[in-house]
């Protein structure tokens, strides 16, 4: 079993080289999927709800692994491939000021609109009362993520990291989102 597992660790790490884009957005959606699959077992959902793990998967797929893909290309390119303790805190706080509350309120629009079917109003209104509270729970957590991803984690391996913490998020995300629904008139 261990030489399978290395074997395919060693496969996806050339893929990562050889396609990187495709390997994260394949990557953050299968983890996406897996996190709304998780969240459902944990809420108490008796039977899997196969349409909201496919949505999960799409939002991953297209959004989540090609928007860490670039982001991290581009703090690497605007932080020059450093990872020295001063830029590291730089890249921290460039990266919870920009990306955390896009994506934070992203994923807040796309569960209510596409995955929900709430309409613009409603998802509006959940917005104004939730987006504060998440974002303030993002911000004490994901400091943290992202000096260990920028410090340790190599920069091809920085979405996949995320990718797995963004399971855990996605679970707080996910119950949150279902929390209080707010029913249509």
């Amino acid at each position: 079993m261990c030489d399978v597992a290395k074997e395919a660790w060693r496969k996806y790490l050339i893929q990562l080289q050889v396609n990187p884009l495709w390997t994260k957005a394949l990557t953050s959606g299968v983890v996406a999927a897996l996190g709304e699959a998780l969240a459902q077992r944990i809420s108490g959902v008796k039977k899997i709800e196969l349409r909201k793990v496919l949505l999960f998967s799409v939002f991953g797929f297209a959004y989540g692994g090609p928007f860490g893909h670039y982001l991290h290309k581009l703090m690497s390119i605007i932080f020059k491939g450093k990872n020295d303790t001063r830029t590291v805190a730089k890249m921290v706080l460039f990266e919870q000021l920009t990306s955390s509350p896009c994506n934070n309120l992203l994923f807040m629009l796309y569960y209510g609109l596409v995955i929900e079917g709430r309409t613009w109003a409603l998802v509006k209104n959940k917005i104004k009362k939730d987006f504060t509270p998440v974002q303030l729970a993002a911000w004490k957590v994901g400091p943290m993520v992202a000096w260990v991803n920028n410090q340790f984690v190599p920069l091809e391996l920085r979405v996949i990291f995320q990718c797995f913490v963004g399971l855990c998020w996605t679970i707080f995300l996910n119950l949150k989102a279902r929390s209080a629904v707010i029913k249509d008139p």
